[in-house]
């Protein structure tokens, strides 16, 4: 007879204690601070959902963290960190920018190669990632730290030199795109419907690719134990390839929807910090994909709703910046603490679902 389990034992303790030690923590610091901790929280709530427009800014800000945690999915299965998403996404945003500025044709047929030339100018900096671990024996920390200074670099110098506007360059980035490289918006909100759609499907491809292919299972086998997984046929360098450039891909689409659906040209911040947080969003989602389309609504929902502390309370918006984080600190001390007190294994990735 199995001895019976205490609820501190329990899945649902441990899924739920972190966040509520996070939650506590943060409440702490507000008051530490002076703030009321229920007015902010409100605050930030009504802040991101109090209006139709704030309904749509929250989805555009789900958008690019859902694709970027969908193709993190992938590399965290295999016990890669993509670090690089950042330069991904920027990569991405400049070969969307390119077709954007440099081909004319009918509406539908240029968002496709926007969409394409994306996807390709992530996965290519991804692939260079990969190759850099693969071949050079760098570890993709390094390698994606790198290639992020790098691509930061050229966005900087496009937009300063090559793609300057005729009244010179600033910060604001380059001249808007002519307006058949713009995604649709639905009626008067900020909401652009192909982004949300893409994500999804983005989403769902992850999904099955981890949990209904070969493909998948070896990159579970391969995250579980790489030398393993290689003894046993797997062809570990080509699918740390494959996992990288699709991750890549992703991220690059990423930054092409934010270059021609939510600003309309190319701004030297076009990542925004989204491809670090995207890692936060599937690191919260315990690498799951099935779980970072609810993560990444919190997400959004912080980050849209966060600015309203400054206008009513006098805080800080990045406030809401460091509820995120110490939520997923929490996550992951939780998951470290389950382990070392031999309570329910955590689930991950390479489990099945």
């Amino acid at each position: 007879m199995k001895p019976e389990r205490k609820f501190w034992q329990s899945a649902l303790f441990w899924n739920v204690a972190p966040i509520l030690a996070a939650l506590l923590f943060t409440t702490l610091l507000m008051l530490a601070v002076g703030a009321p901790p229920l007015r902010a929280f409100a605050e930030i709530l009504q802040g991101a959902f109090e209006s139709p427009q704030k309904w749509a800014d929250v989805a555009m800000a789900w958008a690019p963290l859902a694709l970027i945690g969908a193709g993190m999915s992938l590399t965290f299965a295999a016990g890669l960190w993509n670090i690089g998403a950042e330069g991904q996404m920027i990569l991405g945003a400049i070969c969307a920018t390119w077709v954007a500025r440099n081909v004319t044709l009918p509406q539908p047929v240029l968002l496709g190669l926007i969409v394409l030339a994306g996807l390709a100018g992530g996965a290519l900096w991804g692939l260079l990632t990969g190759s850099l671990k693969v071949y050079a024996r760098v570890h993709e920390i390094f390698a994606g730290l790198g290639l992020n200074f790098i691509a930061t670099a050229l966005i900087i110098w496009l937009i300063f030199n090559p793609w300057k506007p005729e009244r010179g360059a600033t910060m604001s980035g380059t001249v808007p795109f002519p307006e058949a490289a713009w995604v649709p918006r639905l009626g008067n909100t900020r909401l652009a419907p192909l982004s949300i759609v893409l994500a999804l499907i983005a989403v769902l491809a992850a999904y099955f690719l981890l949990k209904g292919t070969r493909f998948g299972l070896e990159l579970r086998a391969m995250g579980k134990n790489l030398r393993a997984a290689f003894l046993q046929g797997i062809p570990t360098q080509r699918h740390t390839l494959v996992a990288f450039a699709i991750c890549g891909a992703l991220a690059g689409l990423a930054g092409a929807l934010q270059a021609t659906a939510v600003y309309h040209r190319l701004i030297p911040r076009i990542s925004g910090g989204l491809g670090y947080t995207g890692m936060l969003v599937v690191i919260l989602a315990n690498y799951r994909p099935e779980l970072v389309p609810a993560v990444a609504i919190f997400f959004a929902a912080i980050g849209v709703g966060s600015p309203r502390l400054e206008l009513n309370l006098q805080l800080d918006a990045s406030l809401g910046g460091v509820i995120e984080g110490t939520v997923v600190l929490f996550v992951l001390l939780g998951a470290g603490l389950r382990k070392r007190l031999g309570g329910v294994r955590p689930s991950s990735t390479s489990e099945g679902s």
